[in-house]
């Protein structure tokens, strides 16, 4: 019994070692892969195919998704403002909103859901079927061949989705405020009298780190990945979960940042 006590005694403090251990070994991998980055050669084909399918292939689902958070966002935003007789204000809070934070943050919810479970899937299949032994053993860094280029163009598309974010969700945020019954021009006159290209380029500068640190995570589940087809089911559900917290902490070590330095 009193063994049974220390078991549950000691089994918090376990798993506090545990995952700093693994935080731990993550980190060291990172800063050992790190100069891989602008390491010859440079795989153009290889950046271009990952570009296309983390990119290319993201685009219809971050547009309705931010089509459909443009909408939201100005029925709420309406809401509330026309308690004050304010409307006109709309403009500028949900240019503001979405380029800061929900422009980002979705995006790289989406990137997450998509494309970093499909990186980890397809490494930790590659990992368990001993593809990745096989391209070690003629040579070639399985690293730099395998992560690179995925984590470049995870760092290229992610601010070009933020972009293609922002502009769809104003412009759908900005008709049906509209249809609501708000004026076009006062709408409008808002943006361009308060917003500041530092409101959207905040968005693309989280969008540079956001896409590493997503392409980091699932590209070290899945290369380590092991415990055949259930190893990889857990790896594809550990990067997805893993990626989305270490997304929300930094965002708000980012946006706390960009206040320190009045941006």
């Amino acid at each position: 019994m009193f063994e049974s006590f220390l078991f549950r005694l000691g089994r918090p403090f376990y798993a506090f070692a545990e995952f700093n251990r693994k935080i731990g070994a993550f980190f060291i991998f990172q800063a050992r892969f790190f100069p891989l980055l602008f390491s010859r050669p440079f795989r153009g084909s290889l950046f271009l195919r990952q570009l296309e399918v983390i990119g290319a292939d993201s685009l219809l689902v971050v547009v309705m998704t931010a089509v459909f958070t443009g909408m939201v966002m100005s029925i709420q935003l309406y809401g509330a403002f026309h308690q004050f007789g304010a409307e006109s204000m709309m403009g500028y809070g949900i240019f503001l909103a979405i380029g800061r934070e929900l422009g980002p943050v979705f995006t790289a919810l989406m990137l997450i859901s998509r494309a970093a479970s499909a990186m980890a899937a397809e490494l930790g299949t590659m990992r368990v079927t001993e593809q990745i032994d096989a391209i070690e053993a003629l040579s070639v860094n399985s690293k730099a061949y395998l992560l690179t280029p995925r984590i470049l163009a995870s760092i290229v598309a992610a601010p070009l989705l933020i972009a293609v974010f922002d502009l769809a969700a104003n412009i759908s945020a900005y008709f049906l405020a509209v249809q609501l019954g708000v004026n076009e021009n006062a709408y409008m006159r808002t943006i361009v009298a308060y917003a500041s290209l530092g409101d959207f380029l905040q968005g693309c500068v989280k969008g540079l780190v956001f896409g590493y640190l997503i392409s980091a995570i699932a590209t070290y589940v899945g290369f380590n990945a092991s415990g055949g087809a259930k190893g990889v089911g857990l790896a594809t559900t550990q990067a997805v979960v893993s990626a989305s917290v270490a997304l929300f902490l930094t965002n708000y070590f980012l946006s706390s940042l960009f206040l320190l330095l009045d941006w």
